[in-house]
């Protein structure tokens, strides 16, 4: 008996592996699973009334994923505690942590977080709603997130409403309903009570649906009440050889408003306060604020007591929140710690800006390895000076005997008496551009450290013809600086001619640094590129308010700025390659873009983008004409340099390879509602949806 049993339990085993064998991989020749799960029970049924409970239970027909729930799915009205949300199987549980609110109807969006195990197949805007009294709120509304300044889709950012219309409500209470954008920007808030809302947007880095200063807001300026509207449309069915079979006509509810659009931006806010502070070199003091400053702080030097009066230079940025400060008097150099009281503007605990002074010191020792190098150096001039002295003695006695050295020893006395053991450092320089320049680039001269002075008589400009070379306009204007925030770049005031060549030449000794330290001659050409290598762009917008165009490169690099003028611009003498326009309608008129204000109920400036890419040729002229409201806002963005792109989930991507024929409306839709259209009554995000349904109920 229990020899049998022992065969029997090995057959057994056996079995088990060649099953286990057999069974890897997975079969061929299936079709490929597109459907996303389905689902097939829920605790409570949907739109339940009287809810007491505390956890909601969704049965799928198969095992699910639930993907990035940390930033897709949301729970509305948003508790106190976050849900726990997890799946096992089949199921997804929502377990509450706190008591639900009475007589409020409850929403958990999930966005397209589901996902099947096998294939990802995602289950795209899946909602669940219920009550905890009689009645349930069905009303919703729905629009886009696009970012201001760049009008880039945001992503995951929570949009809610207020029915206290106050204006602080945003700032002082979280926000009643919410909802999150999803990977295209678009939202839909479930839920709702009939009544009057106030609509914001926010990033919330703090998680409590509020507005804080710092963070990316957008609010509309108008009250908005939920609604529906019932309209009819007609779907014709088609027999196998293209007849009519029948027309089907249906009946369907939108819920209105359906066409928000919140335009986001960040104020600006930043505190002042003393960021960072340094002394990354012996000759050099960094300082770094919070926020832009309109003035520099004011330093006394309490360490070394004796000092210069004109001790440094300051190189800084335009908004004076980084500053380095270089030291010119040699004696704070050489001090291993300075002191400073700094008087500077500081943000107070009442967020008001105040006069504050500090007491800062500024600690240097040098690294190691430069302590190092500098004893290496040291000890090679040492020994350089004393072979050099050893083979001059030996020349005198050779020469006294009427002999000479011997010719290494005569290349080795060249050599030494070529370096000079106490040779002074000298003033590093060299030109921002050369070579090949562009029509209307600048001569720019770049230093390692601050000038002290130039002698306009070592500076000489010469442009070549035919053969020869001959002085720019009789004298060489004097160099200049570019700015006053930047001590260490120069540049010469002239205007460069297409197809020409220019040499510049500075002395030696011309230029001396604040350390005392002094140029080697330079010279260097540069050579102008002709206009038959530039493309020229020419447009007619029709923008009757004041606004600039920048030209774009790949990446949003800004490569030139032009205002529009008499609903025109040009750009000039373009290098040739591909480009993207943006314009800015800027209403104060100060050539740049400016962000909102919450509090003084002002919008960012509006931004539009020429949604074609500009490939110019050489030799080429581009005149078109751009109706900035033809193209949807949410699709003018070219891809190319689009960055928040939605994701292409698995199933999407490989059921489009394997359609014979694209699909239309599909295409039109991957990065928006595939709007177009000719006029324009306002709506900036509705007029050209409306033209494309129409369209569609045309066809």
């Amino acid at each position: 008996m229990k020899a049998t049993w022992t065969y029997w339990l090995m057959m057994a085993v056996v079995g088990a592996l060649l099953m286990a064998c057999a069974s890897i991989g997975s079969p061929e020749g299936g079709p490929r699973d597109y459907t996303p799960p389905q689902v097939t029970k829920t605790s409570p049924a949907p739109g339940s009334l009287n809810f007491k409970g505390q956890k909601v239970e969704i049965t799928f027909d198969e095992i699910i994923n639930l993907k990035d729930q940390q930033k897709k799915v949301i729970v509305s009205p948003a508790p106190k505690s976050q849900p726990l949300i997890r799946t096992v199987g089949k199921k997804v549980t929502v377990e509450f942590r706190e008591p639900l609110e009475e007589n409020t109807t409850y929403v958990i969006d999930f966005s397209n977080a589901i996902e099947d195990n096998n294939e990802s197949n995602q289950l795209d805007g899946y909602a669940f709603a219920f009550s905890t009294g009689d009645e349930i709120d069905t009303l919703a509304v729905s629009g886009i997130v696009l970012r201001a300044s760049d009008l880039e889709p945001m992503q995951h950012v929570i949009v809610g409403l207020h029915s206290n219309l106050e204006d602080s409500a945003f700032t002082r209470v979280p926000l009643e309903r919410v909802s999150r954008t999803n990977d295209r920007g678009k939202f839909t808030i479930l839920g709702l009570k009939p009544g009057s809302y106030h609509v914001f947007a926010i990033n919330d880095v703090d998680g409590d649906y509020r507005m804080a200063r710092t963070e990316d807001i957008a609010f509309l300026d108008k009250i908005i009440v939920p609604s529906t509207s019932e309209y009819t449309s007609s779907d014709t069915i088609f027999t196998f050889d293209r007849k009519v079979d029948s027309v089907m006509t249906g009946t369907h509810t939108l819920f209105l408003p359906n066409d928000l659009l919140l335009c986001m931006f960040n104020e600006g806010y930043r505190s002042h306060y003393i960021k960072q502070t340094s002394r990354p070199a012996d000759n050099k003091l960094y300082m770094l604020f919070g926020a832009p400053n309109d003035t520099l702080p004011t330093l006394d030097v309490i360490r070394p007591a004796q000092h210069q009066p004109d001790w440094y230079r300051v190189e800084r940025t335009a908004d004076n929140d980084s500053l380095f400060y270089w030291i010119t008097d040699s004696a704070m150099i050489k001090t291993d710690t300075i002191i400073v009281a700094m008087t500077y503007l500081r943000t107070d605990t009442a967020d008001r800006l105040q006069q504050a002074t500090d007491t800062i010191r500024f600690g240097y020792r040098k690294p190691a390895a430069q302590v190092k190098e500098e004893e290496k150096k040291a000890k090679e001039r040492e020994e350089r000076a004393k072979r050099l002295a050893q083979l001059l003695e030996k020349q005198e006695k050779a020469a006294a005997q009427g002999k000479e050295l011997n010719e290494g020893e005569l290349d080795e006395l060249k050599e030494l008496q070529r370096v000079d053991p106490n040779e002074t450092p000298k003033l590093n320089m060299d030109l921002a551009k050369s070579g090949t320049i562009d029509v209307g680039d600048s001569i720019i001269l770049k230093f390692d450290v601050p000038i002290a002075s130039i002698d306009p008589g070592g500076v000489h400009l010469e442009m070549k013809r035919d053969t020869l070379w001959v002085p720019y306009s009789g004298t060489t204007p004097p160099l200049r600086l570019v700015d006053d925030c930047n001590p260490m770049r120069y540049w010469l005031p002239v205007t460069t001619l297409p197809d020409s060549t220019y040499r510049i030449t500075i002395d030696s000794a011309a230029v001396a640094s604040v350390y005392g330290l002094c140029n080697d001659r330079l010279s260097k050409e540069l050579k102008v590129r002709g206009l038959e290598q530039y493309a020229n762009v020419y447009f007619h917008v029709n923008v009757k308010d004041s606004a600039f165009v920048e030209l774009l490169a790949s990446g949003e690099k800004v490569i030139r700025t032009v205002p529009v003028k008499n609903n025109a611009f040009e750009l000039i003498n373009v290098t040739p390659g591909t480009y993207y326009l943006r314009l800015t309608i800027d209403s104060n008129g100060n050539g740049k873009w400016d962000t909102g204000n919450y509090a003084s109920h002002l919008q960012p400036e509006e931004v539009y983008y020429y949604p074609k890419k500009l490939r110019l040729r050489a030799n080429w002229d581009l005149d078109e004409n751009w109706n900035i409201y033809e193209t949807a806002l949410d699709l003018q963005k070219p891809d190319d340099i689009r960055h928040n792109k939605p994701e292409q989930a698995k199933n999407k991507v490989e059921k489009k390879q394997d359609k014979s024929s694209g699909d239309e409306d599909e295409e039109e839709d991957e990065f928006g509602t595939g709007i177009s259209n000719a006029s324009y009554t306002g709506n900036k995000y509705n007029d050209a949806k409306n033209n494309r349904n129409n369209r569609r109920l045309n066809r």
